[in-house]
């Protein structure tokens, strides 16, 4: 199961998806609709959505702490893969150290 966000609410993406074969879990976006789209529903379960918002949008919050990351100083690809290993250890050893 792939859990995203409303902003890749569409038919292609929901086939690639699909093809893939993986079942996709995407909020579904209204976009200013007036009426519910026509057809089958959308499968989308709220309960996996917010443990995938508890998982892994507070990593990127973490990291959005380093500010080398977040502005992306380095030109060098293998510079800033090293500084993002870095700071991942840092948030684990925080994490597991208790610190």
């Amino acid at each position: 199961m792939v859990s995203l966000d409303g902003v890749y609410d569409c038919r292609s993406n929901r086939k690639a998806i699909f093809n893939r074969g993986m079942v996709p879990n995407i909020n579904p976006n209204p976009r200013g609709r007036k009426r519910t789209k026509r057809g089958r529903k959308a499968l989308f379960d709220l309960a996996i959505f917010k443990e995938r918002f508890r998982t892994i949008e507070r990593v990127f919050a973490w990291k959005d702490k380093f500010r080398r990351l977040l502005l992306r100083f380095d030109r060098i690809s293998q510079l800033h893969y090293a500084f993002k290993t870095m700071a991942y250890t840092m948030i684990n050893l925080r994490h597991y150290c208790g610190s």
